[in-house]
């Protein structure tokens, strides 16, 4: 019976058939073409589409969308001519300012997610407590909660007629300090519009805090298997050998972790660049709080297509960075446990 079973499995695995499975060689590759087809459709094209675009009228007219020049002084030019130069000119300058923007409030974002991430990785991998269950959930819910609707509870928290309003848009400390909290004053900003914006929705206050509540799982959520799975021993021999805490955790913890922690810097960061949702919600519809994808509606709204496809390139091409980090950093990580140094696949 055995010699039979055998025989059927080598006759299998010669007519192409897996033998974990029980699949034909034919199964397998038109499950293949269905998976590449996919891609290429919905991921492939709509990606070569935006490059394509956004070079449609050549290198000159991609620098263009964001350091157009404004009319020449001295130089006798038609109206419509001089008009068409400032409208460019001014588009270019909000543009750069949604681009700068975006990079505050996404560094701020990840900055605050790195030190929650290890927090409640630390937490939910390292010790037993009551809630656990609780706390995990919680930290998923921003995966199950519209980015919509978490900018609306923020307008409804702290907006003029919101629960925290009255503090919120205009808190005075009781004298002699006179500390007035007005959020982040408009003057400070560089490339926006300068305005007094109070408070702290429709405010790059709100923005952060619309951005860190949209993507604070993304670093727990990739720590959590990893620190799970490490268990406490290594860190109970070094506290042995007479390590403090500190010590500990940069020289044990950090470097078993340091995969994972950058694979969830790259997913927050992403998030936290393209958030569209919340943002679009907490900003207040003004120029001076555009990020780059309320940016690029704006464009495209206002028919500056190219504008907007240059801009939506920058996003674009973040995202084939990350793929290409995302690809060192697993093969880096597989070498680590094959070399036995640490690091969980």
């Amino acid at each position: 019976m055995t010699t039979t079973t055998l025989a059927t499995s080598s006759n299998r695995r010669a007519d192409g058939e897996n033998p974990a499975t029980g699949s034909a060689r034919w199964v397998r590759i038109v499950l293949t073409l269905a998976t590449v087809a996919f891609i290429g459709i919905f991921v492939v094209l709509p990606l070569a589409n935006v490059f394509a675009q956004a070079f449609s009228h050549g290198v000159s007219g991609y620098v263009h969308a964001f350091f157009a020049d404004g009319p020449p002084r001295g130089v006798h030019m038609p109206v419509r001519e001089r008009l068409k130069m400032i409208t460019a000119a001014s588009q270019a300058r909000q543009t750069r300012s949604a681009i700068a923007m975006t990079l505050l409030v996404g560094t701020t974002a990840v900055v605050f997610n790195v030190v929650f991430g290890v927090a409640a990785a630390w937490a939910v991998g390292k010790f037993r407590f009551r809630g656990k269950t609780l706390l995990i959930s919680l930290i998923d819910l921003p995966f199950s909660v519209s980015p919509v609707v978490a900018g609306l509870i923020f307008v409804l928290l702290f907006g003029r007629e919101g629960v925290f309003g009255n503090w919120a848009t205009h808190f005075k400390w009781p004298d002699p300090f006179s500390i007035y909290w007005r959020g982040f004053n408009g003057h400070w900003w560089p490339f926006g519009d300068d305005q007094q914006l109070e408070g702290i929705v429709f405010t790059p206050l709100g923005i952060v805090l619309g951005t860190i509540f949209v993507t604070f799982p993304f670093v727990a959520r990739s720590l959590m298997p990893t620190v799970e799975a490490q268990g406490v021993e290594e860190e109970q021999a070094a506290l042995s050998l007479g390590a403090s805490g500190w010590q500990t955790f940069r020289r044990v913890t950090l470097p078993n972790i340091r995969w994972a922690l950058l694979y969830g810097i790259m997913l927050c960061t992403c998030r936290a660049f393209g958030e569209f949702g919340a943002v679009s919600v907490v900003s207040g519809n003004t120029d001076a709080n555009d990020t780059i994808p309320l940016r690029v509606e704006k464009l495209w709204q206002s028919y500056d297509s190219q504008a907007a496809f240059a801009l939506a390139s920058l996003l674009a091409g973040l995202a084939l960075i990350t793929l290409l980090i995302k690809g060192v950093v697993d093969w880096r990580r597989a070498a680590t446990v094959r070399a036995g140094g640490g690091g969980v696949l």
